[in-house]
């Protein structure tokens, strides 16, 4: 898009950088090498932004707890009153990062490098979703994903996912499944697969 390239560049060159997902870290490398400033301190909101970035050339700090919540508890986001963070990112997702910069004092030089587009389930994962026989679980990671997931789905597609148990790695997304209709769920210590996987192992094993 016009002015990526301009509003990358700004926000690469800030002390403090942060990137939200792996998409981010793969869209910003296609434009040129990642390599951060001398002092400057780069952040990514997950485990797996970090590994993305480290592939990529680039060291960077994550939370434990992999969310906007975790990431804004960080010690490099509580002092940054004047203080230039670029935030390389995708329009969409919760919106809740830049604001609550700004209300620190913080100016976000933003570069939107790719653009979130709802793709509906195929077909083939409609009817292996209803021909789904026995217990079930969803990995849940993405509110907005959840969201567009049930919308897209015909009615007795949905209600059969509905019946799947659900682990997520924070108790805001776990809150948001079971508003969404989700009646069992655990939460994970993390968002790492492995950790998803051994929390809904020890919760309720499928064997």
């Amino acid at each position: 898009a016009p002015g990526t390239r301009e509003a990358l560049a700004a926000a690469l060159a800030a002390p403090l950088v942060v990137f939200t997902s792996p998409a981010a870290v793969a869209a910003a490398a296609a434009h040129g090498p990642l390599e951060p400033a001398a002092a400057a301190r780069w952040l990514a909101v997950g485990e797996g932004t970090r590994r993305s970035l480290l592939r990529a050339g680039a060291g960077a700090l994550a939370p434990r707890r992999m969310d906007t919540e975790g990431l804004l508890a960080l010690p490099a986001l509580q002092s940054v009153a004047g203080c230039d963070i670029g935030l390389v990112t995708a329009p969409g997702g919760r919106g809740e990062l830049a604001p609550a910069l700004e209300r620190r004092g913080a100016r976000v030089l933003r570069a939107d490098v790719y653009e979130r587009i709802p793709v509906p389930p195929a077909p083939r994962a409609v009817a292996a979703l209803r021909a789904l026989d026995g217990p079930a679980w969803l990995a849940l990671s993405s509110g907005e994903a959840l969201a567009t997931l049930l919308a897209s789905l015909p009615a007795d597609a949905r209600a059969r996912l509905l019946r799947a148990d659900v682990v997520t790695a924070s108790e805001r997304l776990a809150a948001i499944a079971r508003d969404a209709g989700f009646p069992r769920g655990v939460v994970a210590p993390s968002a790492r697969p492995r950790d998803l996987v051994e929390a809904a192992a020890a919760a309720h094993p499928l064997a």
